[in-house]
């Protein structure tokens, strides 16, 4: 089979996130498939440009064949982001003809985030004589509506509604990474028979303990702090509103009194309010690194007693989540902080820490008092059930297995 997968924001692991195209293309290819990304040359998402000469570049990468589109650059979600979003679209038009040039294709996979992609897929599609496959990763425009506080009747909303109940009423399967997201989609148009759940997973074969990943400065600061003899509560990811972090930031307030660090690794536009109020706080015990490449993670998490996951009470995870980060601590083997509120709780489900409400500093104290105290031998199991849980049941080679399915006839 011949895949064609859009998505605009993919990376690999030299570029960055967006890792999921990647990983479910390198599984197809081993099992036979061919496979051709096509995304646009700027993202915000990814720590590495894109070169670009042109209007149109291929590049080949662990065998996956990748088209960049040129679009421009943007910062932030304001109008240059729009721009971005509609010049790609353009492109996907634009470049018919070369994006299926020596490329027999039998399905067109629409996966942009955004819903407007599935107007060019399904030209594509259509020259093709292909399935055509729309992903969703976020519900667009129910998430800028109440995310953003966007009104349903400006344009830009109503242009994606329009893209979101075409993509329902014309795509021959919907695969979504959100457990519940079929409740909203039937309403608008779709036929509960087309509806595919393939969550974000991890890659376990990957997953490899190596000390030489992980920045030099990280390794010292970590092992300065074990040898303290402190337990490590650690977060790992972006510092914005949306991860709540100043929460743990007052939680880490209410702790003081015990033999416990909080290490942040990562960056954001909350970073240095976060220090800030640290440093307000007197919070001698709170620890701020820099990013560290994905290979590093493994080696980073390892370090670490105790993984925290936070994000803002929004209603829109009704219909559930599916967050990389917990999947990375789930395989870390270390039992796990949620502070959200969600249609579905694998935390929970399969017993690897504790579930709390969210945005609420005392709730995120009493788990870190709680887990603090525990037999280490129960830390340990509840560890182990979240890294049996994801290796089985969110490992991508069976994630991508799944969504073959739907790719099928």
């Amino acid at each position: 089979m011949r895949i064609l997968l859009i998505n605009h924001y993919a990376g690999s692991p030299q570029h960055g996130m967006e890792f999921r195209p990647y990983f479910m293309a390198r599984e197809w290819i081993k099992a036979g498939h061919q496979v051709r990304i096509v995304a646009a040359s700027e993202s915000h998402v990814r720590s590495k440009d894109i070169e670009i000469d042109g209007s149109i570049s291929r590049e080949r990468i662990d065998d996956i064949e990748y088209l960049w589109l040129k679009t421009p650059p943007y910062q932030g979600n304001g109008v240059a982001r729009a721009i971005n979003i509609f010049t790609f679209v353009w492109q996907l038009y634009r470049h018919a003809d070369r994006i299926l040039e020596n490329f027999d294709t039998d399905a067109v996979i629409a996966s942009s985030t955004y819903p407007l992609d599935i107007h060019p897929a399904r030209r594509l599609a259509k020259k093709a004589d292909a399935r055509l496959i729309w992903e969703v990763h976020d519900l667009w425009p129910l998430s800028p509506i109440e995310l953003s506080g966007m009104s349903p009747w400006h344009p830009f909303i109503l242009l994606m509604q329009h893209a979101e109940n075409r993509a329902c009423r014309i795509s021959d399967k919907v695969v979504s990474m959100l457990p519940h997201t079929d409740q909203h989609l039937v309403r608008h148009g779709m036929s509960r028979d087309k509806f595919v759940y393939v969550p974000n997973g991890i890659h376990a074969d990957a997953w490899d303990i190596d000390e030489t990943q992980l920045p030099t400065a990280h390794t010292k600061a970590l092992d300065a702090l074990r040898a303290s003899g402190d337990m490590l509560v650690g977060y790992t990811g972006a510092h914005g509103l949306a991860n709540a972090l100043h929460h743990l930031i007052r939680a880490a307030q209410m702790t003081r009194d015990l033999p416990i660090s909080y290490v942040l690794v990562g960056h954001g536009p909350e970073k240095e309010a976060l220090q800030a109020e640290a440093r307000e706080l007197g919070l001698d015990k709170i620890h701020f690194l820099g990013s560290v490449p994905k290979t590093a993670i493994p080696t980073l998490l390892d370090k670490l007693d105790l993984l925290y996951i936070g994000l803002q009470r929004q209603s829109l995870f009704r219909f559930g989540i599916s967050p990389n980060k917990l999947m990375d601590y789930m395989m870390a083997g270390k039992p796990v902080i949620q502070a959200i509120k969600a249609g579905n709780d694998l935390v929970t489900e399969c017993g690897c820490g504790l579930t709390i409400t969210p945005e609420a500093p005392d709730a995120i104290a009493d788990a870190v008092r709680q887990l603090h105290a525990m037999d280490p031998a129960e830390r340990e199991k509840m560890g182990a059930n979240g890294r049996r849980y994801v290796s089985t049941q969110h490992d991508y080679p069976t994630l991508a297995d799944k969504f073959l399915e739907a790719l099928k006839p």
